[in-house]
């Protein structure tokens, strides 16, 4: 490629000179083997007889080494050039050089003086045909240039040629480049969403910006965001996760568990009297906030089956203290529901059973499906909530001998339980130590 350029500096030789001073011949003799630039000389048949350490990446480039003719191609575009003011270009490891031959006749060689200018090709050669928002701003905010593909961007904006750039978005694009840590900068316009790149060029005083259009990978983020949050109302995290990794059938033995069926009394009859709406709302006010709860005191939801909702503790992630923290949750479910206020107006009342022991769980189907759990122990915790008093907790013996001393328990005495016979039952009236409790229960609402 050959163009115009300004000729090498005035104490370089020169082509024009018809005969060398002695103070120029004695300057070639000691050519400048410490100079930043490329500086060779080739001899009258093209080989190559000085190279300098800078010209280095451009001998590789050409593949010659000192003592090497010049390829024919690369002498005859240095004898295309202007013998004055031409140049020949060659790109050597990402970088542009510019070389210029320079004839000294009176000794029969030609000096190749080169020069870095990549960081100027990049400027000349702005990315008009680029398919990404390229535009260029002043360090002091100001709009310099904006190629073809920026103009969505750049009419979002309301920016022109001229312009100021927002005064967030120009501090924001400021900061990065002073961090030089290749963080992009986002910015919504016209409905769109881009990355936007700085990078400073110091040689010509202002900053380029890159931009690429991250509207659709930010619709695939949300919604991936939206898919995790869904699967993990019906899964929980650990289960959700095998899943993921391929794990085909999910079945595991828990041999300690808490298990609590909470159930609204008289809910038929309560349903016959409120439309379709209304019945689904007082449900949704009510299990949200038993949701809450499940949160706070680090238990698992399993299910809600019409107006029964039930409660897991110690799976899947296993815990010593889960009779203690799903009786806690009970305690405090009983209390909570007269604060809502369609429970308190319709006057809802619940039943809610607790047993402990070990349990099988896993994920039934394929399509809509569902982590359940199976076991005596999920009967028996169905039993003392089905044959429990309302606005009370009903527990067996094994959760009692496990509360004792913690909460404060009323024996009911034998009850008859369908398959069980009589069966010694006790209701939780109270927390005996209330702080000790609220201390092992994280923010998270998850066991340490």
């Amino acid at each position: 490629m050959t163009t115009d350029a300004p000729s090498p500096s005035a104490d370089e030789p020169h082509a024009g000179a018809s005969r060398l001073t002695g103070e120029q011949v004695t300057a070639i003799n000691r050519f400048p083997d410490d100079n930043p630039n490329p500086v060779m000389r080739i001899d009258a048949d093209g080989h190559l007889v000085y190279a300098n350490p800078a010209s280095e990446s451009i001998l590789r480039t050409i593949g010659i080494g000192v003592g090497d003719r010049m390829p024919d191609e690369a002498i005859a575009r240095f004898a295309a050039v202007a013998p004055e003011r031409g140049f020949v270009e060659f790109v050597a490891d990402s970088r542009t050089y510019a070389v210029w031959p320079v004839p000294i006749r009176d000794l029969n060689v030609t000096n190749l003086y080169g020069m870095d200018v990549t960081a100027e090709r990049a400027i000349v050669k702005f990315p008009n045909q680029n398919p990404n928002p390229v535009f260029r701003i002043h360090w002091g905010g100001t709009l310099a240039y904006a190629n073809p593909a920026s103009s969505g961007l750049i009419e979002g904006l309301s920016l022109t040629v001229g312009s100021s750039l927002p005064p967030d978005l120009r501090e924001s694009l400021l900061e990065r480049v002073r961090a030089a840590d290749g963080v992009t900068v986002e910015v919504e316009s016209a409905g769109r969403t881009y990355a936007l790149l700085p990078v400073d060029v110091p040689e010509f005083g202002f900053i380029n910006v890159y931009g690429t259009d991250i509207t659709a990978v930010k619709q695939r983020d949300r919604l991936a965001r939206e898919n995790e949050r869904l699967l993990l109302n019906i899964l929980p995290e650990p289960i959700a996760d095998r899943l993921r990794e391929g794990e085909l059938v999910i079945a595991d033995r828990f041999d300690d568990v808490t298990l609590m069926f909470a159930d609204i009394v008289e809910f038929t009859r309560l349903s016959s009297t409120m439309s379709p709406h209304e019945l689904v709302a007082v449900l949704n006010d009510v299990f949200t906030v038993f949701d809450g709860l499940v949160d706070r005191f680090g238990l698992e939801k399993v299910k809600t089956i019409g107006d029964a909702y039930m409660v897991v503790g110690g799976m899947p992630e296993r815990s010593d203290d889960h009779p203690a923290r799903v009786a806690a949750m009970a305690l405090e479910l009983a209390e909570s529901v007269g604060r809502i206020e369609a429970a308190a107006r319709l006057g809802i009342t619940f039943r809610i059973g607790i047993h402990c022991g070990p349990v099988v769980a896993g994920v039934i189907g394929t399509k809509k499906f569902i982590y359940d759990i199976w076991g005596d122990t999920v009967n028996l915790a169905s039993r003392m909530e089905s044959l429990g008093v309302p606005g009370r907790v009903q527990v067996t013996h094994a959760v009692a001998e496990r509360l004792d001393g913690s909460f404060t328990l009323e024996s009911r005495g034998l009850i008859d339980v369908k398959g069980k016979g009589p069966t010694a039952t006790y209701f939780l009236v109270a927390r005996v130590d209330e702080p000790r409790l609220n201390q092992n229960i994280p923010s998270t609402g998850r066991p340490r």
